[in-house]
């Protein structure tokens, strides 16, 4: 009895505990930084509604059921998405997702006219308050990549993707449109945020922002994010320095790696 009651001694009694046995895994060399961040997020997802990462409805890229492509492709090569959501008279009236890939068949000569209403998708209405894990579930479920995020009056909140979800597990999943290369500290995102690596020079965000954040103090930006923090945060914890406010896209045990910036003052 006396070995029975050892052997279970110490598993995990909560969702915190887990996490720290894995941290103490990590610590002993048996789970890699990588691994640790990915079964992190696995385990925190639940935790997140979908409210916590969507797109705000002031950010979303739209398409109006009324235009043509001459009207919107402009717009819709600039933000590089691969599904818009399509409005009617306002933006609480979707009336569905139009797939960018539907609109290839415009190039090939003799192609039927273009209707909106033929070429776009049902979409797909979740609550501000759905858990990422239940979304996630639906999501594979239904073959689905997009959904709209409805408020409490029915409204019109924001919009989700899968990749959104997938972030929140694996870190920022990062194509030929995000930063990438050793120059690229800095992208702008059609929304009117930013991905700033970690390692991006102070006096290169100070001279892209017109910012004077002490270049002396501070070599990378994340040195002075985490500094506002007073401890090394995890993904999607938010702060707000200055004029921005700071949301943690990747990180691990030891460093910051991406971050979210959102100016305050537009």
């Amino acid at each position: 009895m006396e070995r029975i009651i050892q052997a279970f001694a110490h598993e995990p009694k909560n969702r915190q505990e887990l996490l720290e046995h894995l941290r103490e895994a990590h610590e002993n060399k048996l789970l890699d930084s990588e691994a640790l961040a990915i079964v992190e997020g696995a385990i925190q997802v639940a935790d997140l509604q979908v409210r916590d990462i969507m797109v705000p409805r002031s950010q979303m890229m739209i398409i109006k059921a009324h235009q043509t492509p001459q009207e919107f492709l402009p717009a819709a090569i600039e933000a590089a998405h691969s599904r818009y959501p399509v409005i009617g008279e306002s933006l609480d009236e979707v009336k569905g997702i139009l797939l960018a890939k539907d609109l290839l068949p415009l190039l090939l000569e003799g192609a039927k006219p273009f209707d909106i209403d033929e070429m776009m998708r049902p979409a797909t209405f979740v609550p501000e308050s759905k858990r990422l894990n239940v979304l996630l579930r639906e999501f594979r479920a239904n073959r689905s990549h997009m959904a709209i995020v409805i408020d409490e009056y029915g409204g019109v909140a924001g919009l989700v993707t899968i990749e959104d979800v997938l972030e929140q597990i694996v870190g920022d999943i990062e194509d030929e449109h995000d930063v990438d290369g050793d120059n690229s500290f800095i992208k702008a995102l059609p929304s009117g945020d930013f991905i700033v690596k970690a390692l991006t020079p102070v006096d290169a965000f100070n001279e892209f922002f017109d910012t004077e954040f002490s270049e002396e103090a501070f070599d990378t930006v994340g040195g002075l994010v985490m500094a506002e923090f007073g401890h090394l945060p995890k993904r999607n914890e938010v702060i707000e320095v200055g004029d921005f406010r700071f949301r943690v896209l990747n990180a691990d045990s030891r460093r910051l790696h991406l971050l979210r910036l959102t100016p305050l003052s537009r």
